[in-house]
């Protein structure tokens, strides 16, 4: 949703409060697509902070399915955003601090602001619950349901040239 800010940049002392949609369905991120599961209306203030600048503070509250990392179900993740960007108008753009972002024009992109919060609020990892078991690795059972019947012993690597030496049935 593309934000028209040039009341509050043109006016000193200006404040404005908007409800706005955040529109995008789903999510890019990388090569993949997450599905937006619930979200609430992004609550934005916009408010003149000096000739051609402004202050744009929000929040919003957005749930994006993922898989779990170790039994792959589908999880809902919560995000729950807070931001605050600076912004100054394009005849100003010269005088922009390392904290400000200068606009094209007058409108602000608040789908952009919501998706790099979001990449920047991204988990490292998703458990569908804290004790998740996993899949196992040889039958691909979720092991959350229950054990499975495989062998699921694993000989250290370290050790392997001892075993070849006593399975040969040398002399040490």
């Amino acid at each position: 949703m593309i934000l028209n800010i040039t009341d509050v940049l043109t006016t000193e002392g200006k404040t404005e409060q908007r409800e706005i949609t955040f529109t995008p369905p789903v999510l890019q991120y990388g090569k993949d697509q997450y599905v937006i599961d619930k979200k609430s209306p992004v609550f934005l203030t916009v408010v003149n902070t000096g000739k051609g600048r402004a202050q744009i503070t929000g929040n919003m509250e957005v749930s994006v399915l993922f898989a779990c990392d170790r039994c792959l179900k589908e999880v809902s993740y919560p995000f729950s955003l807070e931001f605050s960007t600076a912004v100054t108008a394009p005849e100003f753009g010269a005088a922009v601090s390392e904290e400000e972002e200068s606009l094209t024009g007058y409108e602000f992109d608040v789908d952009e602001l919501v998706y790099h919060e979001i990449l920047v609020n991204w988990p490292m990892k998703i458990l569908c619950r804290p004790d998740c078991r996993g899949i196992c690795s040889v039958c691909g059972k979720d092991l959350n349901e229950g054990a499975c019947a495989c062998d699921t012993f694993v000989p250290d690597p370290r050790l392997a040239a001892i075993k070849d030496i006593f399975n040969a049935g040398k002399e040490v």
